[in-house]
């Protein structure tokens, strides 16, 4: 990767290259010396602070705990739920050493939580009146990825929340299961600016040990898809060999039912790819750590201290409404060098004031998303400052709608779909159901089932792979 200052590849032309670029050099993240590990910097965390407070909000809002489980989970504990845990074998980490001590029960490094948060909750659950139990915990997850490692994407440890339920009747389970489903797609849709398409996983695809898996697909610009978040129905699949159980209010004893669900800093990964462009990071308003950066424009003292008084007044009206405003007062650098800085960053618009807007009574309004500028008088700061905003995130909004619209497409023909899935699409084709074909399609042109729309219109031709009738129309795409 280039040590040059600005992006020095096109997003167009080589996206994982520019994507690389934007996450280091926006000072997001850099690489930890353990190869598939990342660190978050300051800049990076920050925005996944403001995508982990909404989350926790709503969750709280829909009468969800947080709690907190350790990271090591005995293999014993484990190979209580054997399918579940094979899924996970190849990506476990083991502690295996206590010092120089070998340890009797080896230790998986968490790659998930079911078998840990269970064990827990049969010894919670007694009675009815215990549920339902709704617990979520923001954690990290170890899984060991070592090769085509992408920082957000795809790394050995990872941050995110992971949600665990206990429910008396399978209808309240499954109410849950679209209930955090649509906490997901309100958040990446109206705070991401990121438009979904929501469904459930095929069979092949769902969570293992899952009854069902929902999910929200998106395109991304290089034409993969890329999942960005589940919920999954578990039905009594872990009640039974955990033993959770409960007595109901017939005193009788019965398995409880289940969900479990989860997103990740995968999530700005996305955000990175969707929005960003050939001069870094471009971030929606509504999770920007800076909203809008200041920035004094002066060439003697007299100058500089009348603009430094007014840009200050200016981010302490604007403060006042909410937003997150920075001054950027510093000496060492020119204004168009901190003009570069902040568009790396992404920060949603910049205010420029000088002596001369000083005398015009009014600031210079920049866009970061289509840099285009405009002038606002000092007198209507605070309306202007939060429809712009609000322009912004439309704007971006819609965007990314016309980029997944334009990137999805009906396909009922086989030789047109190996054509079509080159040029990175999403496609909707019918399928018959049988796995062997979707195994075939995966074969021959590396795209997976992503999901099964919600709301989905049947085209009712002969399956796309075999010619027999169809039972719905899915969703294919390459992905990350």
């Amino acid at each position: 990767m280039s040590k040059e200052i600005g992006i020095t590849v096109k997003k167009n032309e080589d996206f994982s290259e520019w994507y690389t670029q934007v996450v280091i050099k926006a000072q997001l993240t850099d690489y930890a010396p353990v190869k598939g590990l990342i660190v978050l910097r300051p800049y990076g965390y920050s925005i996944w602070e403001f995508l982990k407070s909404s989350v926790d909000q709503k969750l709280k809002a829909t009468g969800h705990e947080n709690g907190f489980l350790p990271v090591l989970i005995p293999e014993s504990l484990l190979s209580k739920e054997t399918t579940h845990f094979a899924g996970f074998t190849p990506e476990v980490f083991w502690v295996t050493h206590s010092g120089d001590a070998e340890i009797g029960d080896r230790l998986a490094l968490r790659p998930t939580s079911e078998t840990l948060a269970y064990s827990m909750y049969s010894k919670w659950i007694k009675s009815w009146r215990d549920l339902p139990l709704k617990i979520n915990f923001w954690n990290s997850a170890l899984r060991a990825e070592i090769k085509s490692t992408k920082p957000f994407l795809r790394t050995s440890e990872f941050l995110w929340q992971e949600g665990h339920t206990a429910h008396t009747t399978p209808e309240e389970a499954e109410s849950e299961v679209m209930t955090i489903l649509d906490i997901y797609r309100k958040t990446v849709e109206e705070e991401l600016a990121i438009p979904v398409i929501v469904g459930k996983k095929s069979e092949k695809e769902k969570f293992v040990g899952a009854v069902y898996t929902t999910t929200m697909e998106s395109i991304m610009p290089d034409g993969k898809a890329l999942q960005m978040g589940t919920s999954h129905f578990l039905g009594q699949n872990f009640s039974k060999p955990f033993d959770v159980k409960f007595l109901d209010k017939q005193n009788i004893e019965t398995f409880a039912w289940q969900t479990s669900w989860g997103v990740s800093w995968r999530l700005i990964g996305a955000l990175i790819m969707v929005h960003g462009d050939d001069k870094g990071l471009v971030l929606p308003p509504r999770v920007a750590p800076i909203q809008a950066v200041i920035i004094p424009i002066y060439s003697s003292q007299p100058d500089k201290e009348a603009v430094l008084r007014k840009a200050n007044e200016i981010k302490e009206v604007l403060a006042k409404c909410g937003f997150r405003i920075h001054v950027d007062s510093r000496d060492e650098f020119t204004p168009g060098y901190k003009f570069n800085d902040w568009e790396m960053k992404g920060v949603p618009l910049r205010i420029e004031i000088g002596p001369k807007d000083l005398a015009k009574n009014k600031m210079v309004l920049v866009r970061r998303d289509s840099l285009k500028k405009s002038d606002l008088s000092f007198e209507t700061v605070e309306e202007g400052v939060a429809h712009m905003f609000d322009g912004i995130q439309e704007d971006l909004f819609e965007k990314a709608k016309k980029l997944l619209s334009e990137r999805t497409k009906n396909v009922a023909d086989l030789s047109q779909f190996k054509k079509e899935i080159e040029t990175g699409m999403f496609l909707s084709s019918p399928w018959c159901g049988d796995q062997k074909c979707e195994e075939k399609i995966k074969e021959d042109t590396g795209a997976d089932i992503r999901v099964i729309p919600f709301d989905v219109k049947r085209s009712n031709a002969p399956c796309i792979v075999c010619g027999k009738p169809s039972k719905t129309d899915a969703m294919f795409a390459r992905g990350y």
